[in-house]
């Protein structure tokens, strides 16, 4: 693969994952000064302006571990690899709209449920590719562990 092709290849896994985040974000957004500072949070919440960089910060490590995958084998080598990591992707960004957009911390807090697994066997499968996209997932699967346990706490606080 010339150096051309993998840099526009990086390139397209970072405008990919961070149109998930773009997502995330139009419904997070208008709710953190509005109804998500009106309800009750457990007292471990992180401060507001922490997500923001951590999920930029987990975005791009996606992107490059995704990258990584790709540039084994292209979308057809590997293609249960990135078809998890697009599945996981999906509800990435189907969680925001439902806890910020519609409120539904119920459904939000499963749904995150099976985001964690789509992660853990995106991570297995990107790790039996290359060692270093696998390592790449291990702190977004932490993050999305703790925010699993920040939404059900949430959901629990406010039912």
């Amino acid at each position: 693969m010339s150096a051309f092709r993998s840099l526009i290849g990086l390139v397209v896994w970072l405008a990919v994952c961070f149109a998930a985040a773009a997502l995330g974000s139009f419904f997070t957004g208008p709710a953190i000064p509005s109804w998500y500072a009106g309800i009750d949070k457990p007292s471990w919440t992180p401060p507001n302006w922490l997500f923001a960089p951590v999920w930029t910060t987990l975005y791009a490590m996606m992107a490059v571990s995704a990258w990584l995958v790709w540039r084994r084998a292209g979308l057809t080598g590997n293609s249960l690899a990135l078809t998890l990591f697009a599945l996981q992707l999906v509800l990435n960004a189907a969680w925001s709209p439902l806890f910020f957009g519609l409120r539904l911390l119920g459904v939000a807090f499963l749904e995150i449920l099976g985001l964690w697994a789509l992660i853990l066997a995106t991570l297995v499968a990107f790790w039996r590719v290359t060692r270093a996209a696998g390592v790449l997932l291990l702190p977004y699967l932490l993050w999305v562990s703790f925010a699993a346990s920040l939404n059900l706490a949430i959901w629990r606080l406010n039912p």
